[in-house]
């Protein structure tokens, strides 16, 4: 049964369009599908990747958390969904940590994170 499961979800996986690799710490810009009564729109999302879950999976999700006003916004795309239109990776960052939940208490200058260099 198991087997028949990941079957399904790695033939599903093949129909959605590849994204460019990413993990905590990294600064993306993501365009997402908003539908507003019969109208169809795309928004920029643009912050870091505070985590990653279970990455080698079709349910697959990612955290993002962006400052707007002075207030945190986190959001959590499913990675293989229809109302994501392009990811784009702007910054690579370099953590120690999977999860980068402290920055929920940092604000401003403290909550920025090194450059990795590649």
């Amino acid at each position: 049964m198991n087997n028949v499961i990941n079957y399904l979800e790695k033939k599903q996986m093949k129909n959605y369009q590849k994204f460019p690799l990413f993990r905590s710490g990294d600064t993306l810009k993501i365009k997402i599908w908003v539908v507003e009564g019969a109208k169809k729109r795309l928004q920029t999302f643009e912050g870091i990747v505070i985590s990653v879950m279970k990455k080698n999976s079709f349910n697959c999700s990612f955290t993002i958390r962006k400052l707007s006003n002075g207030f945190g916004i986190e959001r959590v795309f499913p990675l293989y969904s229809t109302i994501i239109h392009s990811i784009i990776v702007k910054k690579k960052g370099h953590v120690r940590q999977a999860k980068l939940y402290y920055l929920r208490k940092l604000t401003g200058k403290a909550a920025r994170i090194k450059e990795r260099l590649i």
